[in-house]
């Protein structure tokens, strides 16, 4: 493939005594005539290349026969409503059900059918419900206020709520909500809000069933702050945490007492309980197990549920109510992951919670805690032929001699070395668990290993193993990754011409540190919405709230290590990369695709290698995603795309 040249600019920065260049800064203005041209030659380009990968239509019609299974949610009850949200194979968005009927089609607000639900929640008597939906992949959601028997709107549209939690006020006409990062009591009809809590954060609600108490939670560093609101007595919102790095969830169980899951003192967390008249003082009610970080929390009548992962396995244990003593666990379909438990706020003996595995689409179960007995609620809308695959959990060790773990998935029967995908993440205390992926079954039905990495930097082993692979430990996380790799080639699963590595957004920065410091161990990337330029990356999307993760490059010593790492300013002119496909969409807020265009550029300008170097650009999709089917077409070209690199013939 001839690369076409793009004006290098001879920029030249100082920075903390570094000089920095930045020949591509000027692809950072999307709007410019100059990088609206660039990005024409680059549809051209890839349109090109993608007219010949020979796997291209085989793996779209593969990726949407498993993708037919659809989507359901865990039920939420409210009153005598149920709720749920469901998308079908012939569905492009998921629509939100109101007692197994379809209640709000997202196609109901926008008849384009660009936008989609980012969140919904009922009021306690389930007469209404509050839905955020965004347009273009944007997440930037609007919030509307609609009547359940209707159907028709009552209050709103409010913007400025991206993923805001909405806490209902016990007689439903008023809620609390985090407008444009703050935090506001919210009444029906009413042009003007109350202001909570001064300042602006990404905020967290919980309001006790009675609706005295409201807890807020703000993200801070490493940690977060709290503030309990007393709403019956009127006074201000007491500090109950703040500064450090533990993270603390607190709430008002239905039994009136305070429960508390917090790291202090234990990264992977504990549960005491309190009383909310003095919240300042806890005791242990549940102790940490220092191998399996506890996911999630539901309190029943008679027990509580405690949700944890062990080794990226999925338990539910079931402890006493008053004396937290251990009853037992809920038993569990398999050996795969549970997502959170839910109960109703009043408490109740069910609890619901989602489950799946590497074969198992994710359906809806329900724990019975008057029988302690689990059963099947509700399958996936639809079904699909799922191909034979094995699970294997290899263990394999880092560089600097961390054990690490990673689950690879490969026909039953098959050995010798094979086209290899290599998946991982490892940021924002994120887990990678066993979970029914129509984009991985796909490519081992084709013949092909599929392998996900449990890295630093991750949540698998609590708070702990995430700040390992933090700030000036980020480093860890991309040896950890090459690490797997090189097991993989030594172990006879794959080799470097049969390699390819995969990741999106914080992953996308992984894949990009992995081919800039060993290109030679890969036969291709995909590189989807990525962080690329770590000197820069503050300066756009949501780059100034991940200060705590990465790090600021305003401080010198966490600017040197953005620097060294930094894939855009690692490019080397000469070297010989892999195959690269650069994807990123229009609607994302979260991160530019400014960072995918300058590496692009940066890597077609110094490859020394016959292999391609190409971006494709989707204006009408967002970081999460857009509708279905381009997600079935992405995720086709993808693997079409590593299919055509690592030799995958099948």
């Amino acid at each position: 493939m001839k690369h076409p040249n793009a004006d290098r600019l001879p920029l030249l920065e100082q920075l903390h005594g570094h000089p920095v260049a930045d020949p591509y800064r000027w692809l950072e203005d999307a709007s410019s005539p100059e990088t609206r041209s660039w990005q024409a030659i680059q549809d051209d380009l890839w349109l090109d290349h993608a007219a010949g990968l020979r796997s291209r239509y085989r793996f779209r019609n593969r990726v949407r026969a498993l993708s037919a299974v659809g989507s359901v949610s865990t039920p939420v009850r409210r009153g005598d409503h149920t709720f749920v949200l469901r998308r079908t194979a012939k569905q492009e968005h998921a629509v939100l059900a109101v007692d197994d009927a379809p209640f709000l089609d997202p196609r109901q607000l926008d008849p384009s059918g660009r936008s989609t639900i980012d969140g919904w929640q009922p009021s306690p008597d389930g007469s209404l419900v509050a839905v955020q939906v965004s347009r273009g992949g944007d997440e930037q959601s609007v919030l509307h206020v609609l009547d359940v028997t209707t159907g028709q709107p009552v209050d709103g549209p409010l913007d400025g709520c991206r993923y805001s939690p909405v806490a209902w006020l016990p007689d439903g006409t008023s809620f609390f909500t985090v407008r444009f990062r703050r935090v506001v009591r919210h009444r029906l009809g009413s042009p003007v809000e109350e202001p909570v809590l001064p300042g602006e954060a990404s905020y967290g609600l919980d309001l006790s069933v009675d609706g005295r108490w409201l807890t807020i939670s703000a993200v801070r560093g490493a940690g977060n702050d709290l503030w309990l609101v007393d709403l019956e007595s009127g006074a201000p919102p007491l500090p109950v945490q703040t500064g450090g790095d533990v993270i603390t969830v607190m709430s008002v169980g239905h039994d009136g007492w305070l429960y508390v899951v917090t790291t202090r003192d234990a990264p992977t967390g504990r549960i005491c309980v309190g009383d909310p008249e003095n919240p300042l003082r806890w005791h242990d009610f549940v102790p940490a197990d220092p191998d399996a970080p506890i996911s999630s929390l539901a309190i029943l009548d008679k027990v509580v549920l405690v949700g944890r992962t062990r080794g990226t396995i999925s338990e539910v244990a079931v402890h006493d109510l008053v004396t937290g003593r251990p009853l037992g666990e809920v038993p569990l379909p398999g050996n795969g992951s549970v997502g959170s438990l839910t109960a109703h706020p009043a408490g109740g003996s069910e609890a619901y919670f989602s489950y799946t595995d590497s074969v198992t689409p994710a359906g809806i179960h329900r724990y019975d805690a008057s029988t302690a007995t689990t059963s099947l609620w509700s399958q996936p809308p639809g079904v699909a032929d799922v191909p034979e695959a094995e699970s294997l959990r290899v263990d394999f060790t880092s560089g600097d001699g961390t054990p690490l773990r990673m689950l690879v998935i490969a026909k039953p029967g098959e050995s010798g070395p094979r086209p290899t995908i290599l998946y991982g993440y490892g940021g924002f205390g994120q887990s990678l668990t066993p979970a029914y992926s129509a984009f991985a079954l796909a490519w081992v039905e084709a013949g092909g290993v599929f392998v996900t990495a449990n890295l630093r930097g991750g949540g698998e082993y609590g708070e702990g193993w995430h700040q390992a692979g933090t700030r000036a430990n980020k480093q860890r996380v991309f040896d950890d990754f090459l690490a797997a790799a090189e097991h993989l080639v030594a172990q006879g699963w794959t080799t470097p011409e049969q390699l390819g590595v995969c990741g999106e957004s914080n992953g996308g920065l992984l894949v990009g540190a992995a081919i800039t410091q060993r290109p030679e161990l890969f036969a291709a990337a995909v590189c989807s919405a990525p962080l690329l330029d770590m000197v820069r990356y503050e300066s756009s999307g949501l780059g100034p709230s991940w200060v705590a993760e990465f790090g600021s490059a305003s401080d010198p010593d966490a600017f040197a290590d953005l620097l060294a790492y930094s894939p855009y300013h690692r490019v080397t002119p000469g070297t010989k990369y892999p195959a690269v496909l650069f994807t990123v969409f229009g609607g994302d807020t979260r991160v530019d695709p400014l960072h995918a265009r300058k590496m692009c550029a940066a890597l077609q300008n110094a490859t020394d290698s016959d292999r391609p170097v190409v971006l494709r650009f989707e204006p009408d999709a967002g970081h999460a995603g857009g509708t279905a089917s381009q997600g079935i077409g992405l995720a086709a070209d993808m693997l079409a795309f590593l299919a055509e690199h690592t030799g995958l013939r099948r």
